[in-house]
């Protein structure tokens, strides 16, 4: 990938200067802080259970801790209750 043609240049420049990434890492960096913040929230909540459900935490304790993650997003989300995030998880 040339890096004048990347769409976010400045970022790009600004890992390259700051870090020891190469041009082809620091764009796939980027590119993965964009898919992690360009999730909508049910693509979130979705993603997180499956991921906590998979360390063994029961559905209590996992609504209760993406309530609190929600809440903390960049792009701050609804606050949703643990109804509405099951039903996001089981639809």
């Amino acid at each position: 990938m040339s890096q004048a043609s990347h769409p976010h240049d400045d970022l790009l420049q600004h890992l390259l200067r700051t870090t020891a990434l190469g041009p082809g890492e620091a764009a796939r960096v980027i590119a993965d802080v964009l898919a992690y913040f360009g999730e909508s929230t049910e693509e979130y909540v979705r993603r997180r259970h499956g991921e906590l459900q998979a360390r063994g935490l029961t559905n209590d304790q996992i609504f209760t801790r993406i309530g609190r993650e929600l809440r903390q997003r960049r792009v701050a989300a609804p606050e949703l209750s643990a109804r509405q995030l099951r039903r996001l998880v089981y639809g």
